[in-house]
């Protein structure tokens, strides 16, 4: 692995751990800040394109007022390289005040725009979500809410 490799892994790293930190800490406009110009964020069965598009997304609605801690813990992650963009893999889970809520994994593209890793896509997989969870129903394993309960 040369150099070049090396930092390109651990400025994709940092970049993923600035998208949760960032959403965990409500700080929606920064987290938004780590997708290229025109990234796309999918979840929930729908994309949404562009930084400010995918900052009032992930601002709207209600919030569960029991809901006062977030913790999105990132595990297993494969990153392959292609000169300027780069592929990857990786498991999370969420920590909220119930204990394990939800677990997935973020399918990723990357791009390096201006020397600066940013992600161009990500779609966002849903494995498992607590009946208990105190944050909005999720499409688990594609398949949505209404669906699963009935």
């Amino acid at each position: 692995m040369t150099d070049q490799e090396r930092n390109d892994r651990e400025a994709i790293r940092v970049l993923m751990a600035r998208y949760n930190i960032n959403g965990d800490q409500g700080r929606i406009k920064q987290l938004a800040a780590t997708f290229a110009d025109d990234g796309v964020l999918h979840f929930n069965d729908e994309s949404t394109q562009g930084r400010e598009a995918i900052a009032k997304r992930l601002s709207s609605g209600t919030r569960n007022p029991a809901l006062t801690v977030t913790r999105h813990h990132l595990g297993t992650s494969l990153v392959e390289l292609d000169g300027e963009t780069a592929t990857g893999r990786t498991y999370f889970h969420v920590l909220t005040d119930i204990g394990p809520d939800h677990h997935g994994v973020y399918v990723d593209r990357f791009l390096k725009a201006g020397g600066e890793w940013l992600i161009a896509h990500r779609q966002v997989r849903i494995d498992w979500q607590s009946p208990q969870s105190l944050n909005a129903p999720l499409w688990v394993r594609g398949v949505a809410p209404a669906q699963r309960q009935a």
